[in-house]
């Protein structure tokens, strides 16, 4: 800037200082956004991509378990008469969910309500205390 106010030994003046300030800092907070965006971009793709192979290992191990399902009733079938053997199976596997709907359950309680309690919290508390400092200042 060699058209504005130099002081002494040719410094800038602070409002210039203060302006370039202003300027860098607008700046600096645009590209700050732009490198946000680009970042959750590149997440997101890769989350759709993690998501749609989650898709199809589920439907793969959705496969094996009906293959593993033949293989236990076949299995048992040799001890014991095949329908007998197919409701040993389901009772099995119905067991197993009961489980794994009371455990579940119990997580999903756990997490509501599903807000950010805490976080709130803390910035109740940091509302206050901004208006308390403002009060002080002004008295």
């Amino acid at each position: 800037m060699a058209d504005g106010y130099r002081g002494r030994n040719g410094e800038r003046s602070i409002s210039e200082l203060v302006k370039d300030l202003s300027n860098h800092s607008s700046e600096l907070a645009r590209k700050e956004v732009e490198l946000a965006k680009a970042e959750m971009a590149v997440k997101a793709k890769r989350l759709g991509i993690g998501g749609g192979a989650f898709g199809v290992a589920g439907v793969i191990g959705l496969f094996a378990l009906g293959a593993l399902t033949a293989t236990l009733i076949l299995a048992l079938a040799t001890a014991v008469p095949a329908w007998l053997a197919a409701l040993i199976v389901t009772a099995a596997y119905g067991a197993v969910a009961g489980v794994a709907a009371l455990l579940g359950k119990r997580k999903v309680d756990e997490g509501t309500p599903a807000v950010p309690e805490r976080a709130i919290d803390t910035t109740k508390e940091d509302v206050e205390y901004i208006k308390r400092s403002a009060k002080e200042a002004r008295t």
